[in-house]
């Protein structure tokens, strides 16, 4: 089988458990790598240089983009954000699967780029549920959680761009099922090419 990584790409409403769905996998499995995303706002608190986000200037970034040293791109509340290209390819040959927690439109533009992507769209069993998570965390007025909500409702329009739709309602069920679905993925057919081509030849006795 070809060793080659999968680019993969986990959205979903804010919320909805992405980022402890992505720490839980990563614990568990070795054949993953988190890609760290570029941006111009200012570190907060405890966020590292590599870890939580690469931080670069406005100059940086912009040179990083008329260069094409960025997957996807975009602009939120004055900060761009964007994938750093050389981490992701380096990632994938070395047989990683590489995973992007990234927005919708970002997600679009991936796959636009690199049409082998996986896109996996993470949501809550209900809008209540999101709602009562939200409120849960005590992090947050009322007033920026009903931005959220606002938001999740622009953001649902493009639920159906993505290979699937993962609902989080048991944590462990949920993380199992995001492996079992990027471990069936490896399978598919036009991912194994040179593999193929192999069999052909050795069954034509080459």
């Amino acid at each position: 089988m070809d060793k080659k990584g999968i680019l993969i790409v986990v959205s979903g409403f804010s919320g909805a458990g992405k980022g402890t769905i992505l720490r839980e996998l990563l614990e568990k499995y070795d054949n993953y790598a988190l890609s760290v995303s570029a941006t111009t706002r200012k570190p907060r608190p405890g966020e590292e240089e590599g870890k939580a986000y690469f931080f670069k200037s406005n100059d940086e970034f912009e040179k990083m983009i008329a260069k094409d040293e960025l997957i996807e791109y975009a602009k939120y509340v004055d900060h761009y954000y964007g994938t750093p290209r050389a981490y992701v390819e380096e990632k994938l040959k070395e047989g990683k699967d590489v995973i992007l927690e990234i927005e919708i439109q970002g997600a679009i533009k991936v796959k636009e780029k690199f049409p082998d992507t996986l896109l996996l769209f993470i949501t809550p069993p209900t809008i209540a549920e999101l709602k009562r998570r939200l409120i849960s965390r005590g992090t947050e007025s009322m007033e920026v959680i009903e931005g959220r909500l606002l938001r999740a409702r622009e953001e649902a329009k493009g639920m159906d761009r993505y290979d699937y739709l993962i609902m989080n309602d048991e944590l462990d069920t949920c993380v199992e099922e995001v492996h079992r679905i990027i471990e069936g993925e490896r399978r598919r057919s036009f991912r194994n090419l040179e593999f193929i081509e192999n069999m052909k030849r050795e069954l034509k006795g080459e």
